[in-house]
């Protein structure tokens, strides 16, 4: 049998502490990122090189930014690059990019469903539908279970 020694001091160590494997979340500051840049977007999309947009907003993603407006801004901008693609011209858009923008590509797409316009649903199905085949399940399951949003 135990004694009971009434002392309760051992519970207020944190043994986490000494765990090497402890997750922290990333504290991050912002670093003012301010999105992609809307004046060269306009100008790339003018030039009927919808390519190149794609590219600079998914490279421009403001990730670490926690300011709202600024996201939404961001994705309007990439809404709007991605209603500009003619359908046949999909899925080589999709073939240029590495998997990181594969996956900032998916998170737009869902962050569009998030907020449907109008028209819009039909053509992020359509993007939808090309990124999976070039990225995979596991583009969807690292935009899912990634934190940061856009």
């Amino acid at each position: 049998m135990s004694k009971n020694t009434g002392q309760s001091r051992f519970r207020k160590v944190d043994v986490d502490q000494f765990d090497e494997d402890k997750f922290q979340d990333e504290n991050v500051e912002e670093d003012g990122e301010a999105g992609p840049n809307e004046g060269e977007i306009n100008t790339l999309l003018s030039q009927n090189r919808q390519a190149e947009a794609l590219k600079h907003v998914l490279n421009h993603a403001p990730l670490l930014s926690k300011n709202t407006t600024i996201k939404d801004r961001a994705a309007q901008l990439a809404l709007r690059v991605l209603t500009s693609f003619k359908s046949s011209d999909i899925e080589p858009a999709v073939k240029s990019l590495d998997e990181k923008q594969t996956d900032m590509l998916m998170k737009y797409i869902y962050r569009g469903f998030e907020v449907p316009s109008e028209g819009s649903s039909a053509v992020l199905l359509t993007w939808h539908e090309k990124t999976y085949r070039i990225g995979g399940l596991g583009s969807i399951v690292r935009v899912l279970a990634d934190r940061k949003r856009v």
